[in-house]
């Protein structure tokens, strides 16, 4: 675990520009239409297995990914294999070989770092195996020095502004902020120093912290490190901004033993994916207030019919995701945000089922 000092202290701040730009932000809410996915592609091609080999099942953004996958799967009419990583690169090279034993006709990264894996993905290249990634890789789209076909995610850059930009709104351009990320993850680095950049262009808002830690111990390793946190800065620390709810698990043991209720700071607020325990916190107040949710479960289908794309030798369909803000009063009362657009029917007369 790493802890980096990155100064603190706070003062009033209404008249910064970049206050007014981050309302102006987080009041800005992309169409439904935005949601519906691309326009066209080629029709589903022959049933062929498919292997999702998630980093961590029980993480909860890729399993939400996972069930979207298996919907794709069957609307298309192919058979899918789910493989557990978990948790770990030896083991998520494991499910990666173990996938590539099956001879499959494509393989989705669920949330593995593909950098980690260019060995097993070299395999998969000179096999004729397509393989695509859901935050396998930094930006959306392909990448071919990792062997991603395309990469399936919001854009980090505007999910971590978002991000930033409710903690610097809400906090009226004040925000003393404590940032959590994993090392591990490429996307997950370059989301944790996006929303430092953002919060550092605030005039009276500081970063003070950045905390570099595994997301898979956050739950349970955390409590020790946000005591520290809380006794060190005080009531400057009242905003804890994560790239996973996982670590807002971790934290909130700490926060009930200095006897801070769930309405009172540090608020967290979490950038990417969004599961069904933020939800449930943001609903009841319960220490997150914020999360910048992707639409998990549109971004599975997406998955199939990019690998539907590879299959059939045509070019990825260059579709990327909004990320939306989710607070108390939008919260969704489902496991994931799932936005009534019209993706599925789209993606089924895309394919011709």
């Amino acid at each position: 675990m790493l802890v980096a000092g990155c100064g603190g202290g706070k003062h009033g701040g209404a008249a910064d520009p970049a206050t007014r730009q981050a309302q102006a932000e987080v009041n800005r809410a992309a169409p439904l239409s935005a949601y519906r996915g691309p326009s066209r592609g080629p029709p589903a091609q022959r049933p062929a297995p498919v292997v999702f080999v998630a980093a961590d099942l029980t993480d909860g953004g890729i399993a939400g990914v996972a069930r979207g996958v298996q919907q794709a799967a069957r609307a298309i009419g192919w058979p899918l294999q789910i493989l557990d990583g978990q948790a770990n690169s030896d083991g998520q090279r494991l499910a990666l070989l173990a996938a590539l034993h099956e001879k499959p006709g494509g393989i989705i990264l669920g949330g593995v770092d593909a950098a980690t894996q260019r060995a097993a993905l070299r395999k998969a290249r000179a096999q004729g195996v397509p393989v695509v990634g859901w935050h396998s890789a930094v930006q959306p789209g392909p990448d071919r020095t990792l062997g991603l076909f395309t990469n399936v995610t919001s854009d980090p850059a505007g999910v971590a502004r978002l991000a930033a930009d409710y903690a610097i709104a809400d906090s009226r351009g004040t925000a003393g902020a404590v940032i959590f990320t994993d090392a591990g993850y490429a996307i997950d680095t370059y989301t944790a120093d996006a929303m430092a950049s953002a919060i550092r262009k605030c005039r009276n808002c500081k970063v003070l912290q950045a905390v570099v830690s595994p997301i898979a111990n956050a739950a349970v390793g955390l409590a020790g490190v946000t005591a520290a946190l809380l006794e060190r800065y005080g009531g400057r620390f009242d905003y804890l901004l994560a790239v996973n709810g996982a670590y807002v698990d971790g934290a909130s043991a700490a926060f009930i033993g200095a006897g801070r209720t769930g309405d009172q700071p540090p608020f967290s607020i979490v950038a990417g994916e969004g599961d069904e325990s933020e939800f449930a916190r943001i609903r009841a107040g319960n220490y997150q207030k914020a999360s910048v949710a992707e639409p998990l479960n549109l971004q599975g289908w997406q998955l199939i019919d990019e690998l539907n794309r590879a299959r059939a030798r045509q070019p990825p369909s260059g579709y990327v995701a909004p990320p939306r803000l989710i607070t108390q009063s939008n919260a969704p009362s489902g496991p994931v945000f799932d936005p009534p657009s019209g993706y599925r029917e789209n993606y089924l007369r895309i394919w011709g089922r």
